[in-house]
């Protein structure tokens, strides 16, 4: 495990009038950064950060309106966020080598990757939003998306009841009794963090400030090839033109399969698939050894 003294949390001032948050940690030559989902922040890299190869030297970003970043300017489109990463790495004058996105990172990684075709070396994807989005549905009695009910504006998915007022209502409460409840139904629902870690990463998801922004961005996102039952497709995705790595959690029951295939099938031949068995929406906690391994064979090969 890496000296914790090595990972700092820093703030830079973006031209837009934002400012991200960051932890950063000392390595070697080659940089990685690491982009988060939603309900979290660069916190929820903490294990990565902390057991990663030193070798590499690791950024891990908070989100406009996640973490201790501001959220100044309401997000409309995931591609507000992928160039808040766009002037976070100009800032810092960095040249990522690789972007690893996780869930809704994924989404803002690869907006990125096709706007800025020599952002990074090397693209890996960790249980990513599709290409063409993530489908916003409210929940029937049973828990379970009704797929028959696309929710399709900012203010439906605001208004819904079913799901975004809950979480939203959980934040306002600081109630994080039923926040981890929601976690344990659907993300750690085969392995839990130490207790100390999970309160950690609870008190985190609090600081959320985006929560019906993000969910709208990705039900209109659509870099594919195809229309998605929203919005038709802008084909960007096949600007990806360096080497990508798809990985999926075979009990992921958050990114379904058909989402990743669909990220596979945009990309093309330059994106290559990486089950990783056993695991849910966090491989991070799920199997962090099975996950780094994955990651770091990948970005050591030469291409």
């Amino acid at each position: 495990m890496i000296d914790l003294s090595k990972i700092l949390l820093k703030k830079v001032d973006l031209p837009n009038g934002e400012t991200l948050g960051y932890r950063e940690r000392e390595g070697g030559e080659k940089i990685i950064l690491l982009i988060h989902g939603n309900m979290t922040s660069s916190k929820h890299w903490d294990v990565v950060l902390e057991n990663m190869d030193p070798k590499y030297k690791l950024y891990a970003v908070d989100l406009r309106g996640f973490g201790v970043s501001t959220y100044k300017n309401i997000i409309k489109e995931v591609r507000d966020l992928s160039e808040d990463v766009r002037l976070f790495v100009d800032q810092l004058n960095i040249q990522p080598y690789a972007i690893v996105g996780w869930s809704m990172g994924g989404e803002v990684s690869l907006q990125y990757c096709a706007d800025h075709v020599d952002a990074c070396e090397k693209l890996l994807l960790i249980n990513s939003g599709s290409t063409r989005g993530y489908p916003v549905y409210p929940l029937g009695k049973d828990g379970l998306p009704v797929v028959t009910q696309r929710l399709e504006t900012y203010e439906e998915i605001r208004a819904d009841k079913t799901k975004t007022q809950i979480v939203q209502g959980a934040y306002d409460a600081k109630n994080k009794d039923l926040l981890k409840a929601i976690w344990d139904l659907t993300i750690y629902r085969k392995r839990k963090p130490d207790a100390e870690k999970y309160d950690e990463y609870l008190e985190d998801m609090l600081t959320q400030r985006n929560l019906a922004e993000t969910y709208h961005m990705q039900n209109i996102f659509n870099i594919g090839s195809a229309h998605n039952g929203l919005v038709e497709g802008t084909n960007q995705a096949k600007n990806i033109n360096i080497p990508v790595l798809v990985m999926h959690g075979n009990e992921d029951i958050i990114v379904n399969e058909k989402m990743t295939n669909e990220i596979l099938e945009d990309i093309g031949p330059n994106a290559e698939y990486k089950k990783l068995t056993g695991c849910g929406h966090s491989p991070l906690i799920d199997d962090l050894d099975m996950l780094l391994n994955t990651m770091e064979s990948f970005l050591d090969r030469k291409e």
